[in-house]
């Protein structure tokens, strides 16, 4: 199949994302009720090691930048074969992204929100942040063959 060869440089790319995706969702546009609803305060946040945080986020990032590469290339139903040309587009792999974040990341945040007694606003800016995330993710990896 063409495209299955792996781009190194689109999936460090899509691993460096989520932080300016990051630093625009939890800043400018739900930084305050984030922060409100996580019970984060000011204070806490700069007692982060940011080399520390950044880095492993950026390692995580890679780690989930790689599963939607080979979601993305190996999806589909029979006679569907992903990783051709028709599906290597950034719509394609944004649809797939989106999916795996509704799919995988609403599940697992919605329970462990659940069990820690957040509210739904908390879940809805974690949620809304990945799908949006994972989207872009997924179509970086997908029309950057």
């Amino acid at each position: 199949m063409e495209g299955m060869d792996i781009n190194w440089l689109a999936l460090a790319a899509a691993a460096v994302l989520p932080l300016v995706t990051g630093f625009i969702w939890y800043g400018p546009l739900f930084g305050k009720a984030w922060m409100k609803e996580s019970g984060m305060t000011m204070e806490k946040a700069k007692t982060m090691n940011p080399i520390k945080t950044y880095g492993l986020a950026v390692v995580l990032a890679f780690l989930l930048a790689f599963m939607i590469w080979a979601f993305v290339m190996t999806g589909g139903g029979p006679g569907e074969p992903h990783g051709t040309e028709q599906f290597l587009t950034f719509k394609h792999g944004a649809f797939h992204g989106a999916l795996l974040a509704l799919f995988v990341a609403l599940p697992v945040l919605g329970t462990n929100a659940l069990f820690e007694m957040k509210s739904f606003k908390y879940v809805a800016i974690n949620v809304g942040y990945w799908i949006l995330t994972m989207a872009l993710m997924g179509g970086i990896v997908n029309a950057w063959v």
